[in-house]
């Protein structure tokens, strides 16, 4: 193989002139992805929870508001909502607030934009997990619930939901992960992600493989840590007699 390796140069200073290297600009796009995920993350989790419990309840006006929320955000791709969050929805705002957005600076406009989009989007898959597993507990629950006086929404608090919430981690392990990967694609409205800073890599540093073998290992290392989290929470979440408890 002719390819020449040369991972000292992830070390040198950037030609841009940035004070600077380019193992800086892959740390700087690392933690980006970070923070935009995990914030997305909060708002899936949040969202996705209520619009689950929503499409539970013994009321069809309710339930029908949280059908249409997965309809919408399931079945429009992911790279489309972006744009439709970055580009259409300012102009749909009220002018100042619009006008406002618009004129912020690129990053401040691409950050608020990639944390809405990827946490609606998630939220969509988080309710039907959420909606699952709620409707896959015994009904006898809800009924003990009612007949201890609890209301409808007193019974999915203290009732229902602890439990639900316990045997979903394995389920919602796996759409932790996916915030992850999907924010790559929030890279296709500006966002310098890690996504985003292989491509700079590449153009700079004209050394292709380290530049995607550094970014694949960040990547991995994101989903490692996640999964050890995640498997950690289940463990100390674990319910005898029910999936994967003991």
């Amino acid at each position: 193989m002719s390819y020449h390796w040369n991972w000292g140069i992830l070390l040198s200073p950037v030609s841009t002139g940035e004070p600077t290297t380019y193992l800086g600009w892959l740390i700087s796009g690392f933690w980006v992805t970070i923070t935009v995920s995990l914030a997305a993350w909060v708002i899936a989790l949040v969202v996705g929870s209520l619009f689950g419990i929503l499409r539970t309840v013994p009321n069809r006006f309710l339930a029908g508001i949280g059908t249409v929320y997965v309809a919408i955000f399931r079945n429009i791709p992911l790279i489309v909502q972006f744009f439709i969050w970055y580009l259409v929805i300012p102009e749909l705002l009220p002018p100042s607030i619009g006008n406002w957005f618009k004129q912020l600076p690129p990053t401040a406009q691409f950050f608020p934009s990639s944390i809405i989009c990827l946490g609606l989007f998630t939220g969509a898959r988080v309710c039907e997990q959420v909606r699952s597993d709620i409707n896959a507990l015994p009904r006898g629950q809800r009924n003990a619930g009612l007949a201890m006086g609890f209301t409808q929404w007193q019974t999915y608090r203290y009732v229902l939901m602890p439990v639900a919430y316990r045997i979903i981690v394995p389920p919602l392990t796996s759409e932790f992960l996916n915030v992850f990967k999907n924010s790559a694609v929030a890279s296709t409205i500006g966002l310098l992600d890690l996504s985003a800073q292989v491509r700079q890599l590449v153009d700079y540093m004209a050394q292709t493989y380290e530049s995607f073998i550094a970014v694949t290992v960040a990547y991995m290392l994101i989903n490692l840590v996640v999964m050890l989290l995640m498997r950690w929470v289940e463990a100390k979440t674990r319910l005898p007699d029910y999936i994967g408890g003991k």
